[in-house]
């Protein structure tokens, strides 16, 4: 999949979320039915992805998570 393919499917997803959840409910709530609707589409998610954290040479471990992640086949 391209990567302008990708986007428009993201955009259409988190629309659509938005569309049938509203506003007002806690970040996790969204990002699990992002993760629904991506899935879905058809497209692989990961969620809360560990990322190592690297500074000045030295590997500090799992710096950060990444919310979500989709690679693009």
């Amino acid at each position: 999949m391209e990567i302008n393919t990708l986007s428009g499917e993201v955009i259409g997803a988190a629309i659509e979320v938005h569309r049938v959840l509203g506003p007002g409910l806690l970040e996790s709530a969204y990002e699990l039915a992002l993760e629904r609707e991506l899935v879905l589409r058809g497209l692989s998610v990961e969620r809360q992805k560990p990322v190592c954290l690297e500074y000045k040479g030295a590997s500090l471990g799992d710096g950060f998570r990444i919310d979500m992640l989709s690679t693009i086949n």
